[in-house]
């Protein structure tokens, strides 16, 4: 089998130079590391930052209040789960940039992603996860995408896997006709013990790079307290993730059972159990909620008016940040002495040639559902005709039992320490704003789907045709 990431390993290295001290270097992904531009490791500290749903990086001064504190803690990355790709991000970005500070973003919106109970793939879909890469593809501190959050939580949703890995793979294809910088592309798991070593294989395990995942991250809360690398779980999770053929990081944790949180767990990320395989940790949250996961509140800024201050579900975000103690310093000071030096991309780059991809799960009775060895989803053409108001059908009848609304939001959810079963608790970061719609509204079932194999030409045809008979009439 063929070396998988030699070539662009060189190719990164005969790039490599000496960078003016204010440029931000950008992050790579070779092998199962991340790599600075000048070759060496990037380990990620960051914390999951959406201080409110619609988009966190248009208020260039709040960003700025925060990034001094975020510096202060020791933060080198941030996680948001939803932008506006029509908003200008260059005053929050470039202000992260010039404190070192890298972004890992959603492509995923309120309405665009991919449920796991009727999976699709579809070129609305595509086009909204295309916009925000475009926008964020020109910052050099935008480290990763993800394409979804969390969308298999359960057996039964496993399969909707292979439309995580089409979203992946039709986003890398997009990234490399561009022209783009290689964005690393992964995917931000929920913490299932009997489906994650299948599902983390999965992902990574096809012959053709162009179908696997960059990298995979694990939303895990498994470390809780006063607790150790044997029994908190984290022995299990290096074990499944030892020689893994891409960067493998935390994309959120920080568990809340014990309070106050202490963050022991970081000395086991960054410590020698597990620094030489995972690529570090984001912690779940900035913003102070009702979950009581933040680090931080917010006060007026001295000389304002509390009352001009954004409030939303009871919770200030806006303002002065204000550490939240002691869980603030506590992450500060382990993050202070957790400092892992890696391997230099010019040592690493030898061992490259001999990295596989995983070996694919295979079905099993009561268990893993997925055949490897099936295709992948293509796009889904969807088209709605929308007749004039006096042709129009009357309204479908209600829906009945377990079946979604329009009005129906994706919740970004994890499994939480404490909860008795696998249904996630929502959090507000997936509260979704009223001028959202509901995720009906892409996985339409008025919607012609048409698969891309041809059919474009078809699709034509139709609309020209429903066009002449509208005229006509």
């Amino acid at each position: 089998m063929r070396p998988l990431f030699t070539p662009f390993a060189i190719a990164l290295l005969a790039g490599l130079h000496a960078l003016p001290t204010t440029a931000v270097q950008p992050i790579s992904a070779v092998g199962s590391k991340f790599f600075y531009e000048d070759g060496t490791q990037y380990f990620i500290k960051g914390v999951a930052y959406q201080l409110i749903p619609e988009d966190p990086l248009i208020d260039t001064a709040q960003c700025k209040r925060d990034i001094a504190r975020m510096a202060e803690l020791g933060t080198n990355a941030i996680r948001v789960y939803h932008v506006d790709p029509r908003a200008n991000h260059d005053g929050c970005v470039n202000a992260l940039a010039d404190a070192g500070i890298y972004l890992f973003v959603d492509l995923e919106t309120f309405d665009t992603s991919i449920r796991p109970d009727a999976p699709q793939w579809t070129t609305a879909q595509f086009d909204r996860y295309k916009a925000i890469l475009d926008e964020f593809q020109k910052y050099n501190n935008t480290a990763g995408v993800f394409v979804g959050n969390e969308v298999i939580n359960t057996r039964e949703g496993a399969a909707a896997t292979p439309y995580v890995l089409a979203a992946a793979r039709d986003i890398k294809s997009y990234r490399n006709e561009k022209g783009y910088r290689e964005i690393p592309v992964g995917y931000s798991a929920a913490d299932i013990a009997e489906l994650r070593p299948m599902l983390q294989d999965y992902l990574v395990c096809r012959p053709d790079p162009a179908d696997r995942l960059d990298f995979f991250a694990l939303n895990a809360y498994e470390w809780c307290g006063h607790s150790t690398f044997e029994t908190s779980g984290y022995k299990i999770l290096q074990s499944h993730a030892k020689d893994f053929p891409v960067p493998i990081f935390f994309s959120e944790t920080g568990c809340n059972v014990a309070r106050p949180r202490t963050f022991e767990d970081q000395a086991a990320v960054f410590g020698p159990e597990m620094s030489d395989t995972w690529s570090g940790s984001i912690i779940y949250e900035w913003i102070q909620e009702a979950n009581h996961y933040g680090l931080i509140t917010y006060g007026p800024p001295s000389g304002a008016s509390p009352a001009r201050l954004l409030v939303q579900d009871g919770f200030t975000r806006q303002g002065e940040p204000t550490p939240v103690a002691p869980d603030f310093n506590n992450l500060k000071a382990q993050w202070a002495t957790l400092k892992p030096t890696g391997v230099a991309l010019s040592d690493y780059v030898k061992s490259t040639a001999s990295i596989k991809p995983a070996s694919c799960p295979q079905p099993t009775a009561g268990g893993w559902t997925v055949d490897p060895h099936f295709p992948l989803p293509t796009l889904v053409h969807n088209f709605v005709h929308r007749p004039p108001p006096d042709l129009a059908p009357p309204p479908a009848p209600p829906r009945q039992g377990n079946e979604l609304t329009s009005s129906s939001t994706s919740a970004t959810a994890s499994f939480k320490p404490g909860s008795t079963s696998h249904a996630p608790p929502v959090r507000v970061t997936s509260v979704a704003p009223s001028y959202y719609r509901g995720k009906n509204s892409v996985n339409s079932g008025s919607a012609l789907r048409w698969r891309n194999s041809g059919f474009e030409g078809v699709s034509l045809v139709v609309c020209m045709s429903i066009a002449a008979f509208a005229l006509w009439l």
